[in-house]
């Protein structure tokens, strides 16, 4: 049997890469994979066998390392968060919240800071240096100027990639400049699954010429927090993550608690006060879908 990545499930049709030859044979499932109800999506790895006249069957589907249910994808190993310094200008509150949306699911994350050339990349460094000091990768970048476009291509190389972030950024211009074509090709995708009737089972990988694959679709289509438990939020902010060691009491909701280690860390300067912010605003959003559905 070959072993290969799901592209895309469609019309009960699975397009499979084979890891061995790369290319990509169209595939259905075996019936008892049907009768035991396994589902099959993008990215998922397969085994399968090939026949004479190049179609093939796929086996048996291999454990998930993860799950994206929107859009359903398998097995992402990165998330790209990608916004504009200017045009449109960063708000932290959105990149904040792709953040945390993205540490709750334990991808390896990306950011990539795009359209360099309006703002200068010193301003561009300044305005993302509480990212930098808690060790996120920041990919500063510009079609413009060319900038950053190598270190990019370089960070999808061989990954499975799902992009994320506002419209408007130029991840398009990103993307055509990595690869050219491959904008068009998503935007071809893209308006296939508007036609389609059953928009969340189409989603494709599309494979990158150097290596890897990057989906056709938004990372996150829904921005709602509240389905991350209260006390798991702190988590998903690493500086706050760093300081709960110095927190008195247990649990602290590092709001209002004495002898708060976060809240000192704040003082000192170690957290940025927006970061700080941010998470009291999704902390409070969690707690009041918490207690509605308490209520229930």
């Amino acid at each position: 049997m070959k072993e290969g990545r799901i592209l895309k499930a469609f019309g009960g049709f699975f397009y499979v890469y084979d890891f061995e030859s790369k290319e990509t044979y169209e595939c259905r499932a075996r019936g008892r994979l049907k009768q035991e109800k396994v589902d099959i999506i993008a990215g998922d790895i397969v085994n399968f066998t090939i026949f004479e006249d190049q179609t093939g069957v796929v086996e048996n589907r291999k454990e998930r390392d993860n799950y994206l249910f929107r859009p359903p994808i398998a097995n992402v190993e990165q998330v790209v968060i990608t916004s504009a310094i200017r045009e449109p200008d960063l708000h932290y509150k959105l990149l904040d919240r792709l953040l945390v949306l993205a540490e709750a699911e334990d991808f390896e994350i990306i950011i990539c800071i795009n359209k360099v050339d309006l703002s200068g990349l010193e301003v561009a460094k300044e305005v993302l240096k509480p990212y930098e000091q808690v060790k996120y990768k920041v990919i500063y970048t510009s079609v413009e100027d060319n900038l950053g476009i190598d270190e990019l291509r370089q960070a999808l190389k061989d990954k499975v990639s799902v992009f994320a972030g506002p419209s408007g950024v130029g991840k398009s211009s990103l993307l055509n400049v990595i690869q050219p074509g491959l904008e068009l090709k998503m935007g071809e995708v893209s308006e296939r699954i508007k036609r389609g009737r059953h928009t969340t089972r189409h989603v494709e990988l599309l494979p990158l010429e150097f290596g890897g694959w990057v989906a056709d679709t938004p990372g996150f289509s829904s921005l709602d927090v509240s389905s991350i438990a209260s006390e798991d939020l702190q988590y998903f902010f690493p500086e706050i993550l760093e300081s709960l060691d110095d927190c008195k009491f247990y649990p602290c909701s590092h709001s209002h608690e004495p002898k708060c280690g976060v809240k000192d860390a704040l003082e000192q300067g170690k957290i940025a006060e927006h970061r700080y912010e941010n998470y009291l605003e999704f902390l409070a959003e969690i707690d009041q879908a918490e207690e509605k559905n308490w209520r229930r």
